[in-house]
């Protein structure tokens, strides 16, 4: 009994700095923001209660719901990206030549600061000497848009140095699960007659599918919280057509110096993560998850 009692204090002191971290660094501030969205303040003189007032005034804001819209919109393409590099990882998986070379040259975005990738997308978007407009220039196209000023183009426009950005981490992530598959089910799946789709479709994907369940919601989340490449490319412009909420949220506390409203937006931002991150896990609930 004693030695049971031993072991479980010598547990509980291995996991207390790791616990202690977890609550000073992320339940403590989520709290703190709930708190603060709750002030009048400007994050440096006294904080008045105003209750829910900066909730409802959320819930009025135009703007935090086109910021909304476009990161939501930016989470499902970013999702539906996840297909490419499954893809892409499926293809390297296949013992083509030439893969670990290009399993390198997919990582090199990963090595490169999001303000580095911002600063070589401007000089690529650029609309005079741009490489884009150049090449369009090229094949003949007169009227080359103007990627980063015309509202219609600039979020689109930004959604691709994102997915460029991230393509290595998922597709080494697909490509390490893809290793982990057996190789005597794909043999044996061989000697059956199967097809390279047909070991791809019904063998690799369905063994790997907790992986892609894990890369979904990294994907969606990270998405939804987006902020650094964004804020250098257009700093949610022209007239709030590239806004996300984590621009907004840092512009109303750091500019506006409205930081009870801005700690509302990071909670409220909270929230769609959780929320998402919830519609997820239900939506690729398998039957053993389910308890069946």
């Amino acid at each position: 009994m004693k030695n049971v009692m031993s072991n479980k204090w010598v547990i509980t002191l291995y996991v207390l700095p790791a616990l202690l971290l977890i609550l000073i660094l992320i339940y403590i501030p989520i709290v703190l923001t709930g708190y603060y969205g709750l002030m009048d303040w400007d994050g440096i003189g006294a904080k008045t209660f105003i209750g829910l007032d900066n909730y409802i005034e959320l819930m009025k804001d135009k703007m935090f719901w086109n910021s909304t819209y476009h990161s939501v919109l930016l989470a499902v393409f970013s999702a539906i990206s996840l297909i490419a590099y499954l893809v892409i990882s499926l293809i390297l998986a296949s013992k083509i030549k030439g893969a670990g070379l290009l399993r390198k040259i997919y990582l090199i975005p990963m090595l490169l600061s999001s303000v580095a990738i911002a600063q070589l997308w401007l000089k690529i978007f650029d609309p005079t000497n741009g490489m884009l407009n150049k090449l369009l220039e090229m094949f003949g196209v007169e009227n080359t848009p103007i990627w980063l000023a015309d509202p219609n183009l600039v979020l689109y426009s930004i959604f691709i140095p994102i997915v460029w950005q991230y393509a290595g981490f998922y597709i080494i992530i697909y490509y390490a699960a893809l290793k982990g598959v057996p190789d005597e089910i794909i043999e044996a799946a061989k000697i059956d007659g199967a097809t390279p789709f047909q070991i791809a479709y019904k063998i690799k994907l369905p063994l790997i599918a907790p992986v892609i369940k894990v890369t979904i919601v990294l994907a969606i989340v990270g998405s939804l919280k987006y902020f650094d490449l964004i804020y250098v490319m257009t700093g949610g412009g022209p007239n709030g057509a590239s806004e996300v909420m984590a621009s907004y949220m840092y512009k109303e506390a750091f500019k506006t110096y409205n930081f009870g409203y801005g700690s509302a937006i990071g909670f409220a931002l909270l929230i769609i993560c959780l929320v998402m991150t919830w519609v997820i896990q239900k939506l690729t609930a398998s039957k053993e998850d389910a308890g069946y």
